[in-house]
């Protein structure tokens, strides 16, 4: 049975996923650090798996649809912790973009119904491009 609710451990997950993405950004910042990128990409794995859970995570990345991405973001996590974190976070880049290209259409009905960002997202020239993925929205 699935449960929407948000217990600790799923709290903890959406926090580790947070600084995950926080020390992915440090990592950049601070000129391709490979120390920061490597703790973003560990916080970030940690987190996924916690809020999701290790059996649903699993599946996740093994399904044959996600396998090219997972490929991608295994092999930049490995050239990042190598010493190579330009072309790490490149590979991790393109790897991310192929897993979770499902819910970019979720992520743009969402952005529309915020606030004061939604206005921007509502305007005609964006929607028109929002538009062309809402049909296949992934129920999230």
């Amino acid at each position: 049975m699935l449960s929407f609710e948000m217990n600790d451990r799923k709290k903890i997950g959406l926090g580790l996923t947070g600084f995950g993405v926080f020390f992915s950004f440090l990592g950049i910042i601070f000129f391709f650090d490979k120390g920061l990128i490597a703790m973003g990409n560990i916080l970030f794995f940690s987190g996924v798996a916690l809020t999701i859970g290790l059996k649903s995570s699993l599946q996740f990345f093994s399904k044959r649809s996600n396998f090219k991405g997972t490929i991608a973001f295994g092999l930049g996590f490995l050239l990042v912790i190598i010493g190579w974190p330009i072309l790490g976070m490149i590979l991790e880049a393109y790897g991310f973009v192929v897993l979770f290209s499902g819910f970019w259409p979720t992520l743009a009905v969402f952005l529309q119904k915020i606030p004061v960002l939604g206005w921007i997202f509502q305007q005609p020239y964006i929607r028109t491009f929002f538009d062309r993925y809402r049909g296949k929205r992934v129920p999230v």
